[in-house]
């Protein structure tokens, strides 16, 4: 009797199991043909074309993929349908000609803890909010007038940087440290002010969540299921670093607002603006038709600074 139980309960976990790999199959053969997708190698029933890219080089998968299936293909990456592009005509079409199309960036867990949920300037979806980002970059922190400003911070740190290579005596140095840091504390001035306290620590928390978020975890093949995030470990050490970064924003915004009223002035009388200052602006609400909460400022200066630091490690790497 135990053996025919375990006989029927065998068969019945199979029959399951069959219903739901046909059930995907379906819903994926369905995809394709709705949104008319590019080819692409053959998917396997809940791990889509991950199989395709096991390797310790997947770049060179993509390579082999892209010469048989061509410059345009898709692959099923667990839940996630993606599209790879590996020639410079296709990617103009997609980064200049239908820009709008392909503005918004897929969601991903590090994206969305590390940025107050996707709404510093790289990350947050196209519309109004992005647009108006994109409106303070192009006027207020990219103007010419701006980037001008910064010119004594260049002059200085760079002034700075020949005095040391030189005091070296002709001893070797990595130049390629140097000069990023250089180029670093200009990024860290212009955003920040002269000082901040806590730059080393940010510097090497930065550090920590770009190794982490830069790495590959399950999770966010399979987005829908919440529970994968937690096993790997991905959503703790991200919540931490967000906790440990947003604590040091907090007080940068807070020792600008307190210094608001007793700024330096320049030599043309105007008051000397970093990128906090200009941001709080509109977190104060001086321009009636767009504000800022405080959360959002947080993501773009941690973004705005990232993107450098990130540049930096890969470099180093």
């Amino acid at each position: 009797m135990a053996l025919l139980v375990l006989y029927f309960s065998y068969l019945f976990s199979f029959v399951l199991l069959a219903i739901v790999i046909q059930k995907v199959g379906k819903k994926l053969k369905n995809t394709d043909s709705i949104y008319n997708l590019p080819k692409g190698p053959r998917k396997l029933p809940i791990i889509g074309n991950i199989h395709n890219l096991l390797s310790s080089q997947p770049h060179r998968k993509l390579r082999d993929l892209a010469k048989k299936y061509g410059p345009l293909m898709h692959l099923q990456l667990g839940e996630v349908s993606t599209v790879v592009i590996s020639s410079a005509e296709f990617a103009r079409e997609v980064m200049k000609t239908h820009d709008i199309h392909f503005a918004t960036r897929p969601k991903v867990l590090a994206i969305e803890i590390l940025s107050y949920n996707s709404t510093s300037i790289a990350f947050s979806p196209y519309g109004n909010y992005w647009r108006q980002l994109r409106k303070i970059c192009t006027l207020e922190l990219l103007s010419l007038k701006r980037v001008n400003s910064y010119q004594p911070i260049r002059e200085e740190v760079f002034s700075n940087l020949i005095k040391s290579i030189a005091s070296e005596n002709g001893s070797p140095i990595n130049f390629t440290e140097v000069v990023l840091s250089s180029i670093y504390t200009i990024v860290s001035r212009a955003a920040f002010g002269n000082k901040c306290k806590d730059q080393e620590k940010f510097t090497s928390v930065v550090k920590e969540s770009v190794k982490i978020a830069g790495g590959f975890d399950l999770g966010d093949l399979f987005p829908s299921c919440k529970w994968l995030q937690h096993v790997t470990g991905l959503r703790p050490k991200l919540e931490k670093f967000h906790r440990q970064t947003d604590e040091i924003l907090e007080n940068i915004i807070d020792e600008h607002k307190r210094a608001k009223n007793t700024k330096v002035k320049s030599d043309q009388g105007e008051v000397a603006e970093d990128l906090v200052d200009v941001l709080l602006k509109y977190e104060d609400g001086s321009d009636q038709d767009f504000s800022l909460t405080k959360d959002n400022v947080k993501a773009i200066i941690l973004v705005s600074r990232n993107l450098f630091q990130i540049l930096i490690y890969y470099c180093k790497i």
